[in-house]
């Protein structure tokens, strides 16, 4: 499907697919697509379908943006970190009606809607507010030194917003997780590359990068943009088999161009940092059950009496029900594998509502093989080098899932 974006002077067309490359058919997501780019689009007078809903991301509760206290939470990424933080919250009948996390570089951020425990809706007690805080600073600090980043802290939703996985690249940004990032300068692997070069005769500075294809790749990459203070004046993006290349022509908002060394080193980190963020890594658990107080905590704990480690989550809340994706690592076996007996294991303690998606790890766009797997090209997204991506059913279903449900979405506070 061709999409069209024009507005006054900027003009953007994208070409895009469903998730498995095939052609665009469903009215109704066609539809959604159009809400989403531009609320605007609709008049009062036009006739046809509608989608009777806000659009929002898909993975919080659409009643979160104001019903709900909102927790920002970022530091040294450890196994078992998500699981204090749901226990406490649970100890002090704070219900988590929706949670991400990401972990990038070492550090990890989180975002946690709650509401009270007793009657619901927003912690609006001052005394209250500070006694939560400070429990989960002290949980948070427990495996810091002197020193070391971190940060608590709640928010009023209210107040402002942003959409959620950009406010993580933005707290993650935020923490320095970029600073270890390195590209690579063999163009025959599959890592990402960078480069940055001037265009004198236009004023720009031309970035282009290569790196492994994938699900919001685009958006990611213009968030680290976004937040840096560049403006992007051209683009062309494009993607061939399993590898995308993007090329923006940018200027500093100031109009000023990247002349400095230094200024260049730290846009490349960033745009890798950016691109790392989204390649999850390990085995993903999709769980589905009845919403219930503590639920996050007795998942959490789960995963961590197993010896397995939360590298990214998404939590959230349809109806009556809580569903969710885990990416879990074993430390044991340094990240790379997951046996199927502590699968099996947690799958018995928390019941039939685990669904195992994908088995095949991988971080930076390479895999890793598991003890029970040969070598392979696959990437990432679970397809194979130079085919188009092959999804699973349960796969599917989660996808199908975000944009149909009227249930879920939110924006959070900037």
């Amino acid at each position: 499907m061709k999409v069209v974006i024009h507005v006054g002077f900027f003009l953007a067309v994208f070409h895009v697919t469903d998730q498995l490359g095939n052609k665009l058919t469903d009215e109704s997501l066609i539809l959604y697509i159009q809400q989403a780019i531009c609320a605007s689009r609709r008049v009062p007078n036009q006739t046809g379908p509608t989608i009777k809903r806000q659009v929002r991301p898909s993975h919080v509760s659409s009643s979160s943006s104001s019903d709900h206290t909102a927790l920002e939470i970022t530091g040294i990424d450890r196994p078992g970190l998500l699981s204090e933080i749901s226990a406490v919250l649970a100890q002090l009948e704070c219900h988590v009606t929706a949670a991400v996390a990401w972990t990038h570089s070492g550090r990890a951020a989180v975002i946690i809607y709650v509401e009270e425990g007793r009657g619901g809706g927003p912690i609006v007690d001052s005394g209250r507010l500070a006694h939560v805080q400070e429990q989960l600073e002290n949980v948070v600090e427990a495996h810091h030194g002197t020193g070391e980043r971190r940060s608590v802290r709640l928010t009023d939703p209210k107040l402002g917003r942003t959409h959620t996985e950009r406010r993580l690249h933005q707290l993650l940004y935020a923490d320095l997780d970029y600073t270890r990032c390195q590209g690579c300068n063999d163009a025959d692997c599959a890592k990402i590359h960078v480069t940055i070069e001037p265009c004198e005769e236009k004023g720009y500075s031309i970035v282009n990068l290569r790196s492994a294809d994938r699900p919001k790749l685009l958006f990611d990459t213009v968030c680290a943009l976004t937040d840096m203070e560049y403006v992007v004046f051209h683009a062309a993006v494009s993607s061939l088999g399993t590898l995308a290349d993007q090329e923006y022509f940018i200027r500093q908002k100031d109009g000023c161009t990247l002349e400095k060394e230094s200024e260049r080193h730290k846009l490349s980190q960033c745009l890798i940092a950016a691109i790392e963020r989204g390649m999850v890594q390990g085995l993903r658990l999709d769980v589905c059950t009845m919403n219930r107080m503590g639920l996050l905590s007795d998942v959490t704990r789960a995963f961590r009496e197993n010896g397995l480690s939360i590298s990214r989550a998404e939590v959230g809340r349809h109806g009556e029900m809580a569903i969710g994706s885990f990416y879990v690592t074993e430390a044991s076996s340094g990240g790379s594998y997951v046996s199927p007996e502590t699968v099996e294991q947690v799958r018995k303690e928390l019941g039939e509502s685990i669904v195992v998606v994908d088995k095949l790890p991988c971080w930076n766009g390479e895999v890793k093989p598991t003890a029970a797997s040969k070598p392979s090209t696959r990437r990432h997204d679970g397809s194979a080098g130079g085919e188009k991506p092959r999804f699973s059913l349960g796969t599917l279903f989660w996808a199908h899932l975000g944009w149909l449900s009227s249930n879920f979405g939110s924006s959070i506070r900037s």
